[in-house]
């Protein structure tokens, strides 16, 4: 019996060196009179160029027909799967800590979960943006857009 060689580092490889990360830290309430579904926002949206700011998005865990989505720790546990994306890549070893990548952020909108979506997570690792949008999409749940990250002071 052959063991599995260990990887230290990820397999997918990167093709440039990502952007700075943006602070997220609060984003005002967006009304989901407001709210798109998560197809007519993946639709009108186009390559970037470099020097564009990202967007941030705001996954909300409402479904377009107006139910709340299930399980009750959906934003918690998209964000987990998102963490290990970060600037600069995840931090390893003894020192390293658990904590969500600044571009996947679990939320609270008034009373409703949702996950706040940086933009330069595309520019970071394209399979990781294609499976948030396609979780958004496939579970019909709402999404808004909510415009540029806050300035770095």
């Amino acid at each position: 019996m052959i063991a599995a060689a260990q990887q230290l580092q990820g397999t997918i490889a990167r093709a440039h060196t990502p952007p700075p990360a943006p602070n997220v830290v609060a984003v005002a309430y967006v009304p989901a009179a407001n709210a798109m579904p998560a197809q007519a926002i993946l639709s009108s949206m186009t390559v970037c160029p470099p020097s564009a700011k990202p967007r941030v998005f705001c996954i909300q865990g409402v479904t377009q027909d107006g139910r709340s989505f299930r399980p009750s720790d959906w934003a918690e546990r998209l964000a987990s799967a998102m963490a290990c994306f970060r600037p600069g890549g995840g931090a390893g070893g003894i020192g390293a800590f658990i904590g969500y990548s600044p571009y996947c952020v679990p939320t609270v909108e008034g009373s409703v979960k949702a996950v706040l979506v940086n933009e330069a997570l595309r520019d970071l690792e394209p399979m990781a943006w294609d499976f948030v949008m396609n979780f958004a999409r496939d579970n019909a749940l709402r999404m808004t857009e909510v415009g540029e990250p806050p300035a770095q002071k």
